[in-house]
């Protein structure tokens, strides 16, 4: 990225929320954007995953200029290369933890049979081979994040990107998060992790910190 900026309108004025934007981020990164609310990190996190687009400045994705790319053409990245995991763990209240992660796969046009196995696999993966007919009221808050993670997984991208995904959770249980990103980023997964906690910041081998839409330290 170079110098992103993004700004809404605002009555007659520009809100600005980034403010010329420069990041590099490789393969492998394990990368903290730490921040206090309102600073501007959410807003970040959201373009790097293109579900929103910069008002101006470069980004450059493998390769592609991402402003050049359709919506189409940015949703296909997403399916293909980013993982995404969210505080809340939006998870579908009356649906398995085995249709929730089965859920990506069906937009990839994968087969009944193949998209069971690898949403089994992944649910294996974060621990929660026994919970696969479970629904989220019958699982704590670890295990609901847990099922995020494996849906995350289950098509197999390169990044994973989570925005606070440890916020909901106790002393405990959000150690046991962290490690597990920990442990996929070891897999050569790139992990981008968006948070306001310095105790989750730690976790990370590489860090941003953004105040009022400025990155302030890289």
């Amino acid at each position: 990225m170079h110098a992103i900026t993004k700004s809404y309108k605002l009555w007659e004025e520009d809100l600005k929320i980034l403010k010329w934007i420069d990041i590099e981020i490789y393969k492998g990164d394990f990368l903290s954007i730490m921040g206090q609310s309102g600073s501007g990190k959410s807003t970040l996190m959201n373009i790097i995953g293109m579900l929103d687009n910069p008002t101006s400045g470069n980004y450059i994705f493998n390769g592609q200029e991402v402003s050049d790319l359709t919506d189409d053409d940015q949703a296909l990245i997403r399916r293909a290369h980013i993982g995404f995991i969210f505080q809340s763990y939006n998870l579908l209240p009356r649906t398995s933890a085995l249709n929730q992660v089965i859920m990506p796969l069906i937009y990839q046009g994968i087969s009944k049979k193949e998209r069971t196995a690898r949403a089994i696999e992944a649910l294996k993966k974060v621990g929660l081979a026994d919970k696969i007919h479970n629904l989220p009221s019958e699982m704590s808050g670890g295990q609901q994040q847990r099922v995020s993670i494996a849906r995350a997984l289950v098509t197999n991208p390169s990044i994973i990107l989570a925005d606070e995904p440890t916020g909901a959770l106790d002393s405990k249980t959000w150690v046991e998060i962290m490690e597990l990103l920990t442990s996929l980023n070891k897999e050569g997964k790139t992990v981008i992790v968006i948070t306001h906690e310095q105790e989750v910041d730690a976790f990370a081998r590489k860090h941003i910190f953004i105040r009022d839409g400025n990155i302030v330290n890289n």
